[in-house]
């Protein structure tokens, strides 16, 4: 699919349930893989980045079966048998893979590289270098500290530390906390901004000494000498994902969605925050907990008046990092716009995502006031049919799919294809959902 062109349409109307969620099928795969026993994953990623991740594991001696409907079987290796790989790791496009794993592969008794693709190449990893250089661990980078990144024993093995990451990041936390659980005395986190927490619970809920002693504070007690399997975990659907059709439905007045079994962990409630505050509120339809994990459905109904405006920024600029792209959509949308401040993450993700935003925006006749660290899109505008960049960059098509609905005349996303990275199905939900 090198390209798609999207149909404006008047509403979405119907059920949709998301892929597994990206981060937590990420988490639960490396931590079942260094479990004790067989974990069981169901509703896992379909998305390629994660399953990046599942031939890593592979490729570091762990017994996996993942089958088509989802469910992914694994043997774990414990904590201590993960063996020396032939070649280089292959994290594909996946940032989340090549940094978490850098903190297990920091630990092993054995030498080990981890690499991408050429988009994951040139994207800095010097967040993670540094807590973990200081850790003990002995990692070469290429230059500009980018990957591949090579690995060899650390003599003695490492040390826990006290790190307070200077630009807020799960991913860094999480590589962190991985080398943690070989690490000897006490390893702990301190965030000035809070991130997305699954690594911590999904740590607590497999017998890891773990504490939470006070707010943005997380303590993990090392070495750790084995962890519990994760047995008949069903994955949350993905918040990220939903979001897309969520915004869609927000500002749609022919919209009547229901999003099924999504992530309704509170450090990712964000997006229904804000679209509270621009008018559109989603209702919780059911709720239960997995593993520490909040899983429920969601019901938005279109706006029975236009949206208002909002300013995105400190904590909730680090929740809504992944889902700005189709904030940014959604802002033309509304009557007041939608300013993004402290999002200078979006420069060094998969593609420089204020500037693809920008781009877009306007192709499709809009206006963007790009800003070093984020941008303020104007509300009110009507946005016209174009060709449209994803530059490889899933969010950046699935956003623009979703503005395509709005537009006058026909859309074509360039590279179309890339939304696979985290949602396959995205297209094809899509055309069932909308309505011409």
């Amino acid at each position: 699919m090198p390209e798609i062109t999207i149909a404006p349409a008047r509403g979405l109307h119907g059920a949709v349930t998301p892929p597994g969620d990206k981060s937590i099928s990420h988490r639960c795969a490396m931590l079942a893989a260094l479990a004790e026993g067989r974990s069981t994953l169901s509703h896992y990623s379909a998305g390629a980045d994660c399953h990046s991740t599942l031939a890593c594991l592979r490729a570091l001696g762990v017994a996996i079966e993942a089958k088509d409907d989802g469910t992914v079987a694994i043997a774990g290796a414990g904590l201590r048998g993960l063996r020396p790989p032939d070649t280089a790791l292959d994290a594909g496009n996946s940032g989340t893979t090549l940094r978490l794993l850098s903190g297990i592969l920091a630990a092993q008794p054995f030498a080990g590289a981890i690499g991408g693709d050429a988009s994951l190449s040139r994207r800095p990893m010097r967040r993670i270098l540094e807590p973990l250089g200081r850790m003990g661990a002995r990692i070469a980078a290429a230059p500009g500290d980018t990957p591949p990144l090579r690995f060899t024993p650390a003599p003695g093995g490492l040390h826990g530390i006290a790190y307070a990451p200077p630009v807020a990041s799960a991913q860094v936390k999480s590589a962190i906390l991985l080398a943690g659980l070989y690490a000897r005395g006490e390893t702990r986190v301190r965030e000035a901004l809070p991130t997305r927490d699954h690594t911590e619970l999904l740590l607590r809920h497999l017998g890891a000494p773990l504490e939470r002693p006070g707010q943005g504070e997380t303590v993990l007690h090392g070495p750790v000498e084995k962890l519990r399997p994760l047995e008949n975990y069903r994955v949350p659907g993905d918040p990220s994902a939903a979001a897309f059709f969520l915004c869609a439905a927000a500002a749609m007045p022919e919209a009547e969605l229901t999003v099924e079994e999504v992530s309704l962990n509170p450090g990712r409630a964000a997006l229904l925050d804000v679209l509270a505050r621009l008018g559109a509120r989603a209702q919780v339809l059911a709720l239960e907990e997995r593993a520490g994990e909040l899983a429920g459905s969601l019901r938005l109904t279109g706006p029975s008046q236009g949206l208002g405006g909002a300013a995105i920024e400190g904590t909730e600029a680090v929740a809504l990092i992944d889902e700005a792209p189709i904030l940014a959509v959604l802002a033309t949308r509304t009557r007041d716009g939608i300013e993004f401040r402290g999002m200078a993450e979006l420069r060094v993700k998969e593609s420089d995502r204020i500037a693809a935003i920008a781009q877009n925006l306007r192709a499709m006749g809009a206006v963007c006031e790009e800003r070093a660290d984020g941008m303020f899109v104007p509300g009110g505008q009507k946005l016209r049919g174009a060709r449209l960049r994803s530059g490889h960059d899933h969010r950046i098509a699935m956003a623009f799919a979703i503005a395509a609905l709005w537009a006058e005349g026909e859309s074509v996303i360039e590279d179309a294809e890339c939304a696979a990275i985290s949602y396959p199905a995205f297209y094809a939900d899509l055309a069932r959902l909308a309505r011409r």
